[in-house]
């Protein structure tokens, strides 16, 4: 068996978590159609094959701006129930064990889908993987970077009577034109209300954004956070926080972040001993969920095994697990990868 082989093999055994996943970006455009025919509503695609067709994207706004029509078919809460639990299904074919996922509850009550109904059946959808497939989870509610703080904090408030199934709060949406200090004083509110914080920096915006997210915002986690490698400073300060980084090697190269994954950036962030973890972001719409992502890392950017054990590592040890949940499977990747 090659090398190659058999890293491939390490990386589909291996438990894995999901970090950084916007449930609506897990829309597979056949169930899109199944659920628009379902709720009577006309779309602008006529097939799936049309739909698939519309998958090219030259930067994070076009991709946006088919992510917010698919979004619009999502009305009932079994709508919400049946878009996880079909991500839930897939993903664990992968072997992903413990997911924490996003979803954007602003682009659905913008147009009239209260909080409860998303909520509800989002919920739902993740208690009955959990007890079904053995998939743990946390839950992250997002704002939307591109409109404003009042809407922020109105969000919040729709969110206060279920802060029982929301672990944290996260930023996301069009990055450019929108750093996070913009949302410092929302941010500052999930604090005090115990929430953990994690926000998209440094995917298209610059490294002033992660210094940002870390210093204003004071962030948990990093989102992407690719930007960061251009300032040593900020390095060796995001390293000194001890910071997680999630990584989407295949979004990044679909919204052309990076031009090839010859030379993806993951292989540095791991060179100056970043956290940096392997996720799929939005893996409908860039052709490929958690396995995908490490294949295309194996075959295409050359990591090594040791390399293949540290993202396998980070990824529990930058989540929001418990540290007895954290032992037991960092235990599991330990034992796979001594008999490798």
């Amino acid at each position: 068996m090659t090398t190659t082989d058999t890293l491939l093999n390490l990386a589909y055994q291996m438990p894995k978590t999901e970090l950084h996943l916007h449930i609506e970006g897990t829309f597979e455009p056949e169930l899109m159609f199944a659920i628009a025919k379902r709720n009577n509503i006309p779309f602008k695609y006529d097939s799936v094959d049309a739909l698939k067709s519309a998958y090219q994207f030259e930067n994070l706004q076009d991709f946006l701006d088919l992510y917010y029509q698919g979004m619009s078919v999502l009305l009932k809460e079994q709508d919400f129930y049946d878009l996880t639990m079909a991500y839930l299904k897939r993903v664990h074919q992968d072997n992903v064990v413990h997911v924490e996922i996003f979803f954007d509850p602003q682009g659905h009550t913008s147009r009239g889908i209260s909080f409860e109904t998303q909520i509800n059946g989002i919920y739902r959808a993740l208690k009955d993987g959990e007890q079904q497939l053995g998939i743990t989870f946390k839950l992250i509610m997002s704002f939307l970077r591109h409109l404003s703080e009042s809407s922020a904090f109105e969000t919040l408030e729709l969110a206060k009577p279920y802060l029982d199934w929301i672990d944290g709060v996260g930023l996301d949406s069009s990055e450019v034109g929108h750093p996070p200090q913009k949302f410092a004083n929302v941010f500052a509110e999930c604090k005090k209300l115990g929430l953990s914080i994690t926000a998209h920096a440094g995917e298209e915006g610059p490294p002033e954004y992660v210094w940002e997210a870390i210093e204003t915002i004071q962030v948990n986690r990093i989102d992407h956070g690719n930007r960061a490698l251009e300032e040593s400073d900020l390095i060796a300060e995001i390293k000194k926080r001890g910071l997680t980084l999630t990584v989407c090697p295949l979004s990044n190269l679909k919204l052309c972040v990076v031009p090839n994954m010859d030379n993806h950036p993951i292989k540095s962030m791991l060179k100056f001993g970043l956290n940096a973890t392997v996720n799929s972001d939005d893996p409908a719409y860039f052709g490929g969920y958690i396995n995908d992502n490490y294949k295309a890392l194996i075959k295409d950017s050359g990591i090594s095994k040791n390399e293949l054990y540290t993202l396998a590592c980070n990824s529990f040890n930058g989540s929001w697990l418990s540290s007895e949940q954290k032992s037991r499977h960092l235990k599991t990747i330990k034992e796979l990868f001594e008999c490798a």
